[in-house]
């Protein structure tokens, strides 16, 4: 029998926990996530996943990291399969532990779609998504009233098949967007940021990267638009990338000085930001 081959005789097959880790502060994955770690074999984990959670998993049970390397992941995802069938057949309880929500930018369902395709159970249990979860732990909002209605969270990296021009208009198509997170863009940031503005986006639009969201070693850099396409903001993955007024409630809101705030008011942020109240 092959590796991807599912062994039918057997008809117990426990079945297998697709789990979001979210952000990375163990204190914000889930009571279910917790609990489907506790009672797991096997777990397979994503490098995102912090050592903090991976310290819940139990002594007894196998952890093994299939992380996937840039440009290599179709590689490391034939692995991930092969782990799964030989763990299904034997009658494992296996967690795949994935960072933030394994439906965001995760191939949660591409594997989903293949253990469903062997017969065996998926249980689905949601993560907090890094692009809502570590934003908000910088003090950055999605949305707040008079500065943005609307966000959208994207991928930074390239599309498999997709050509520059492309790539160039998916991003000036961002343009007219108030808040726009990045994920997985660290590397691509300069000319993420060229595109953005081509697509209209002003160089004096406030931008924030936060490195490590929602861990200990979490740090918030924040910068214009204009320095990031110039090359002049250096950041280290992991880390998230906002665009847009928003990014500006961030020293307002982790400060130690109290704004003033009018209740009706459309924007006070305008009016009350660290600038204007030295």
């Amino acid at each position: 029998m092959s590796s991807l081959e599912f062994d039918p005789e057997d008809s117990f097959k426990p079945p297998v926990y697709i789990v979001g880790a979210g952000p990375g502060d163990p204190d914000l994955l889930t009571v279910a996530a917790t609990k489907a770690i506790a009672k797991a074999e096997l777990v397979l984990y994503d490098r995102l996943v912090s050592e903090e959670i991976l310290s819940m998993i139990p002594a007894a049970a196998e952890a093994v990291y299939v992380g996937k390397l840039e440009g290599e992941q179709d590689k490391g995802q034939a692995l991930i399969f092969r782990k799964l069938v030989k763990a299904i057949n034997i009658g494992k309880r296996v967690v795949r532990l994935k960072g933030g929500d394994p439906l965001v930018f995760g191939r949660g369902v591409e594997e989903w779609l293949f253990v469903k395709n062997l017969g065996c159970e998926v249980r689905y249990i949601p993560g907090i998504s890094s692009g809502l979860a570590v934003p908000g732990r910088a003090g950055i909002p999605m949305t707040a009233r008079g500065l943005s209605s609307s966000f959208i969270v994207v991928t930074g990296q390239l599309r498999k098949g997709a050509d520059k021009s492309e790539e160039i208009s998916r991003w000036k198509n961002y343009g007219s967007l108030e808040t726009i997170v990045v994920l997985m863009g660290v590397s691509r940031r300069k000319e993420i940021a060229k595109y953005l503005i081509e697509g209209g986006k002003d160089e004096s639009l406030p931008v924030a990267f936060i490195e490590n969201g929602t861990c200990p070693r979490q740090k918030i850099l924040r910068s214009s638009l204009g320095e990031v396409a110039a090359g002049e903001v250096e950041v280290s993955a992991p880390a998230v990338f906002v665009v847009g007024e928003v990014c500006r409630y961030s020293e307002v809101l982790l400060s130690d000085v109290i704004p003033e705030f009018k209740f009706g008011t459309d924007n006070f942020m305008v009016a009350n930001s660290v600038e204007n109240r030295k």
